[in-house]
């Protein structure tokens, strides 16, 4: 794989560069919520421009083309000369470049092609630039064509932020140990494989947030009426298995919904915690979404006071993190979800073999 600092500034002077972002950022009555993957990507856009080079950025917004990132143009605005482009083949782009301001692609998924990995969009996107850049780690488990097949027609590194990521959760690959898995939020089928490739190195694999609600339900407990999922049988093959804890005690609503975890369950994640060499963690320890934070939030300071070497991320565990102000107390906080989950339990992702 190459990496963006290994071309020199006579590589780059001119060289119109897309960068694959990922801006796909939570926004409120037209404001960005939470900016974190943005502000990671400007040490790429300003290492770029430094070397001369003229930045075309791509990203998506949302699941479909339909989002606009005007919001994120209007946040970028605050750093740099940045135009939002709505359609790839706009005649004004070249002059935009030309005249000293990044172009910002309409979201990217608007194009059936994106999705489709399409060769000939993807050549038609690569037509916009001399060399391909991928800094958007958090989106590489996507074999999407702005992510993979556009490596195909240019020159292609990665970004880096992409190599950041790529360097601090390689050393998940071969943990050390004793090493502690804390494994939330509600993406019940995204965590099945981490789950059995760490059975192989990891001490204790806690399970929190919805996805407990599912083990106790396999585990014949009464969950009421928690989120879970409809069939369990996938679950029963772990239950036997002692590394796996599941939750001893729960916070629940007057709906009879499980919405967090309890003051047990928390102190025996802690003792775990501060045995432990490594610490990996992935996803909301509560319904974070309705306002259940508290164990998350503890589980957050619970991981940053630890002598371990701490490796987290996730949406809703990142928000916890920034709402305590406590960053940088981990050592490594990834702006990727589900390609974490994906690395982790593959070890590579389409975006990393695209580059290779």
């Amino acid at each position: 794989m190459k990496f963006l600092n290994q071309l020199k500034k006579k590589d780059l002077l001119n060289k119109k560069v897309l960068v694959r972002v990922d801006y796909n950022a939570p926004i409120k009555a037209g404001k960005i919520t939470e900016t974190t993957r943005i502000d990671e990507s400007l040490l790429t856009i300003n290492y770029l421009l430094e070397k001369g080079a003229r930045v075309i950025l791509v990203s998506h917004m949302g699941n479909d083309g339909s989002k606009s990132l005007a919001p994120v143009a209007k946040y970028l605005g605050k750093f740099f000369g940045v135009q939002l482009v709505k359609k790839i083949n706009d005649p004004k782009l070249e002059s935009y470049l030309l005249s000293g301001q990044i172009v910002l692609l309409e979201n990217i998924r608007q194009y059936e092609g994106e999705k489709k990995n399409d060769p000939a969009f993807a050549k038609q996107l690569a037509g916009l630039a001399d060399i391909y850049i991928n800094d958007a780690f958090s989106v590489s488990h996507r074999a999407h064509a702005s992510v993979s097949a556009i490596t195909k027609y240019l020159p292609s590194y990665a970004g880096l932020l992409f190599a950041k990521e790529f360097k601090n959760l390689s050393l998940a690959l071969k943990p050390r140990q004793p090493l502690t898995v804390i494994l939330g939020g509600i993406k019940f089928e995204t965590k099945i494989p981490l789950i059995k490739k760490f059975l192989k190195t990891a001490d204790q694999i806690f399970i929190v947030g919805a996805f407990a609600n599912s083990f106790m339900k396999a585990m014949g407990c009464d969950i009421g009426a928690s989120i879970a999922d409809d069939d369990v049988s996938y679950i029963k093959p772990f239950l036997k298995n002692k590394k796996i804890v599941v939750p001893s005690d729960v916070v629940t609503n007057k709906k009879d919904q499980i919405v967090d975890i309890g003051k047990d369950t928390l102190e025996v994640i802690e003792e775990a915690v501060k045995k432990s060499k490594m610490i990996i963690w992935n996803g909301p320890a509560g319904w974070f979404e309705v306002g259940a934070k508290k164990g998350t939030l503890e589980l957050a300071k619970i991981i940053a006071e630890a002598k371990g070497f701490s490796i987290v991320g996730g949406g809703d565990t990142l928000a916890a993190i920034h709402e305590l102000k406590i960053d940088k107390k981990f050592n490594f906080v990834s702006t990727a979800g589900g390609a974490m989950l994906d690395f982790l339990s593959s070890g590579t992702l389409p975006g990393i073999k695209a580059l290779k």
